[in-house]
């Protein structure tokens, strides 16, 4: 039998809001449990690793977890399903177990949105986020010329840790418009932090108006072809990293019931009110599941969920002045680096969409929907469960998501044959 276990404050995830709101419910003596899959705090943008730096932000948030004892964090933990109401299945890599909340905090992140092109299943192509944790991860790149494309100040962040690791970066291709950029970097005075990160990231190899067209190799990739001054250029080089901005992780969200909005966040995200309670009661979210907006907004996001959900109201109208400075950046970073309508034609009809089954885009181009590409197609059924295609599906053809179904993760049979027999616990 799955062991059962209690908390007053379950969160899910210990990115930069899953931090900030554990640290702000602590001092209410509340037991809280923050659960990631990472090994470490940090999340993504803080991601820990032979090849990482923790900034001192980082090392920050993390010190405070550490400092009150009612907080216990679960690395490298997943959640598998929801078998009951206030509770979820976990698993680790030693056992799964049920936990019983009071209160979720739903820190859920974003993850990279990856559009399919000419080449991009070539080894040695990966997304622009992806670089960067492989190289946080202890990837060696010294050396390497590596090609960066794709859309959002990520480029220049991922370009900034290939070239501390000795890499050799020959172009950041962005695909926004020069006219775009310049807006966006003419209103950074609002955000003195950001404008001075800017100065820091720039980079001469940067080039607005610039696209994908293809990579080509044999084995791995070689070169890569670029759309940028009205003609293609052809580039060698020995690594290409391409990522057209983040995707909320709203699947845990949606698979409990929980309200989706694309107002301001530029895709799907769960819908909050001002005190970050989702459309469900006692279930919050915070951060980039609710759509992309940077650490700071995420901080003050999960501040204001972590007083709330254990009823400091006062404390969280405190930081709803900071969210909304944030808020304002979000939205400005959203209209500055929208996708032209020119991105949705990268695909050939031979260019697979779904890398798991390798369903090309024109066996996908007649479908009526995402359940008749999955039924007749196979797209979505593979290893990613539709995570990285289904994204894509949705950016090409408008095709709406299916509501996830447990499991969300990939799980020990152990773990599942520990419900059985648990009454109205199992669904």
């Amino acid at each position: 039998m799955t062991a059962l276990e209690h908390c007053d404050v379950l969160i899910v995830g210990a990115g930069p809001a899953g931090m900030a709101a554990a640290v702000a419910a602590a001092p209410s003596g509340a037991s809280i449990v923050v659960i990631d899959d990472n090994p470490a705090p940090g999340g993504q943008i803080w991601r820990d690793g032979p090849g990482a730096s923790l900034p001192a932000a980082a090392r920050k948030w993390r010190d405070a977890l550490e400092r009150h004892a009612n907080i216990r964090v679960c690395s490298g933990t997943r959640v598998i399903a929801a078998p009951a109401r206030n509770e979820l299945l976990l698993e680790d890599a030693e056992r799964g177990w049920r936990m019983r909340w009071k209160k979720l905090i739903l820190c859920t992140g974003a993850r990279e949105l990856l559009l399919p092109f000419p080449g991009w299943t070539l080894p040695g192509v990966t997304g622009t986020g992806g670089l960067q944790a492989l190289i946080k991860a202890g990837l060696p790149v010294e050396g390497e010329r590596i090609v960066i494309a794709g859309s959002g100040p990520l480029l220049l962040a991922a370009a900034a840790t290939a070239r501390a690791a000795g890499a050799k970066v020959v172009r950041i291709a962005e695909q926004a418009s020069f006219a775009a950029v310049a807006g966006f970097a003419a209103n950074l005075w609002r955000w003195p932090g950001k404008a001075a990160q800017s100065v820091t990231l720039a980079d001469p190899q940067y080039r607005t108006s610039s696209r994908i067209v293809s990579a080509q190799g044999s084995t791995q990739v070689e070169s890569v072809r670029l759309f940028q001054g009205g003609r293609e250029v052809e580039i060698a080089c020995d690594r290409v990293a391409c990522g057209f901005g983040l995707t909320p992780n709203t699947q845990l969200g949606r698979l409990l019931g929980c309200a989706l909005t694309t107002e301001g966040v530029g895709a799907q995200a769960l819908a909050v009110d001002t005190r970050q309670l989702t459309s469900l009661p006692d279930v919050y979210a915070a951060g980039e599941c609710t759509g992309f907006g940077g650490s700071e907004r995420a901080l003050a996001q999960g501040s204001i969920a972590g007083y709330a959900a254990v009823g400091n109201e006062r404390a969280a109208k405190q930081h709803e002045g900071e969210r909304a400075r944030w808020n304002a950046f979000a939205a400005q970073l959203h209209r500055s680096f929208a996708l032209a309508p020119e991105i949705k034609r990268m695909p050939q009809p031979d260019t697979l969409v779904c890398r798991c089954e390798d369903v090309p885009f024109s066996a996908l181009a007649d479908c009526t929907g995402w359940t008749d590409a999955k039924l007749h197609r196979r797209c979505g059924m593979g290893a990613c469960q539709g995570r990285v295609c289904g994204d894509a599906a949705q950016f090409l053809f408008g095709w709406t998501p299916p509501a996830p179904r447990p499991p969300l993760s990939p799980v020990r049979i152990a773990t599942l044959a520990g419900l059985v027999g648990e009454g109205d616990a199992r669904q």
